[in-house]
């Protein structure tokens, strides 16, 4: 099947992915009474008393915008708002199936850091929490920073941690298969943007030995004129200071990690890895080397972001489950125990008695796994403190 002619023709039949749904009769005078007015000013008027009985008496407790200012949009790039809605709408209907939560795209036309906090502030008391999406680095750490110091709800950018929770349960089952460490593993990491800068803090505090960041030019050192995140990434990664190309930084590791750009990684760079290599070459639609040539220089583990291939590593094993074991306890922040929680809870949805090669991580549409992910969340939130119940 041709997917992008096929989605295309069908998007245009389907005028949207998701829609509103009542959930109250408004059908006779008496139902019109209580959902609306007269009735509907005691809500009001105890939600004035206390702004906590709003997500009580009021779907806030439940609803999340998918927001973006489309500047990193899939592949794409900067296409703009309107041209990233169909990803947001995509984004709210995996909300709703996976994790029952309610989901609106909110897609603004600003590029301005301000504004964009500003905009996101002011609409916060509409919603249980915040998701953030395809917004460009290094904007998008300084938005979500703000955001979590400015709101009392869970603030969280999905290219960036999402992507961290599930490489890191990728990363926790391959290991397995290998029989290694990750305090004995050399990681190496191409692509120094949202996701690989987010993916590198997550693999450090779960212990990573070892941790090679990459960009275009090569391998990351804090004199190289570099963005602020970066340069501080420099400062922390690279233990052995070593200097060079992505080809000098995969020789003897143990682990690449890519979410760069297509066909940056040869075989035989594969091949200078040390045995029981792991390759998780991520960049979509064209990864950074294919499966079957990393298979064939010898890699013992390989994943990719592709549905289309075994071992699909995708964010949508994590959202879901995250935002509804978050907002089920009704927590202030969601933070890295809660993210390591979802990484573990991913992980052992795979028993080791079903742990091969060509099978690392559950399937995304294995509601089990994203009720595991929930229950882990919600729970690590209780013990952290940040649940309000």
């Amino acid at each position: 099947m041709d997917y992008r002619a096929e989605s295309l023709r069908l998007h245009g039949e389907w005028k949207g992915k998701i829609e509103t749904v009542c959930r109250v009769g408004v059908g006779s005078r008496e139902e019109l009474s209580l959902a609306y007015t007269p009735g509907v000013a005691e809500p009001c008027l105890a939600i004035q008393k206390d702004p906590e009985k709003s997500f009580e008496l009021t779907r806030r407790w439940n609803t999340v915008p998918v927001i973006t200012d489309g500047t990193a949009v899939l592949g794409l790039g900067d296409i703009g708002p309107e041209a990233g809605m169909p990803v947001m709408e995509g984004k709210c209907a995996l909300f709703k199936a996976y994790g029952g939560v309610d989901a609106i795209p909110l897609c603004i036309r600003s590029k301005d850091t301000e504004e964009i906090v500003r905009t996101i502030e002011l609409l916060a008391g509409s919603f249980g929490g915040i998701n953030l999406e395809d917004i460009a680095a290094p904007r998008c750490f300084e938005i979500e920073q703000r955001l979590i110091e400015d709101l009392d709800i869970p603030v969280f950018h999905d290219d960036q941690h999402g992507t961290a929770v599930v490489m890191a349960a990728a990363l926790i089952n391959a290991l397995k298969l290998v029989n290694k460490r990750i305090e004995d593993v050399r990681v190496v990491i191409n692509g120094a943007g949202a996701a690989g800068i987010s993916i590198a803090k997550f693999l450090l505090k779960m212990g990573a030995g070892d941790l090679i960041l990459c960009d275009r030019k090569g391998i990351l050192n804090a004199e190289d004129g570099l963005t602020e995140a970066q340069a501080e990434m420099a400062r922390i990664t690279n233990r052995e200071k070593r200097r060079g190309t992505l080809a000098d930084a995969m020789q003897a590791s143990d682990v690449f990690i890519g979410v760069s750009g297509p066909n940056c990684v040869t075989k035989e760079m594969v091949a200078s890895m040390k045995e029981g290599a792991i390759v998780f070459a991520c960049a979509n639609p064209t990864p950074e080397i294919s499966r079957e040539d990393a298979l064939a220089a010898g890699a013992a583990v390989v994943g990719t972001g592709s549905s289309e291939k075994p071992n699909q590593i995708n964010n949508v094993l994590v959202f879901p489950g995250l935002f509804r074991g978050a907002l089920d306890v009704r927590a202030r922040k969601i933070n890295f125990e809660m993210c390591y929680a979802a990484s573990q809870a991913i992980a052992a949805c795979v028993k080791d008695a079903e742990l091969s090669k060509d099978h690392i991580l559950p399937y995304a549409y294995d509601l089990s796994a994203h009720e595991a992910v929930a229950r882990a969340v919600a729970a690590a939130a209780r013990t952290t403190g940040v649940a309000r119940r």
